[in-house]
């Protein structure tokens, strides 16, 4: 499926990056690693890992709108400012979301990004 939208829902635990057109929704789910040792900064080293994976997931995709609780999206952020510029420039908004259906996901995407399209004067897809 060609997508031109995304919209990613992150904490430290859980992702998932849907990518979605008028009519489809691709879901990719990401679960945080639990490989977990007493050697130190092993919890940073996992939670770099899991962002990671979440970046990768959103690869090839031009617009990526991330949501989720306050300090989940703060750190997303740090980590793909400063380890995935590539990524960072690809995320055209952070919003701060409680957990919602995939459903009210896509839909508040789906509001953000028509707003978003015709402040940058982007024919909006009929």
């Amino acid at each position: 499926m060609t997508t031109f939208h995304a919209v990613a829902w992150v904490d430290h635990q859980n992702a998932q990056v849907l990518q979605f057109d008028a009519e489809h929704v691709q879901a990719d789910r990401i679960k945080a690693h639990d490989h977990y040792t007493r050697q130190h900064g092993s919890a940073v080293r996992s939670e770099h890992e899991f962002f990671a994976d979440v970046c990768d997931a959103m690869a090839g995709i031009p617009e990526v709108l991330v949501c989720g609780p306050k300090t989940g999206l703060a750190d997303f952020k740090h980590y793909a400012d400063k380890h995935r510029p590539e990524t960072a420039k690809r995320v055209v908004g952070y919003e701060t979301l409680d957990h919602v259906s995939e459903n009210q996901l896509v839909a508040k995407a789906r509001e953000f990004f028509l707003k978003h399209d015709r402040m940058a004067g982007t024919p909006t897809p009929s």
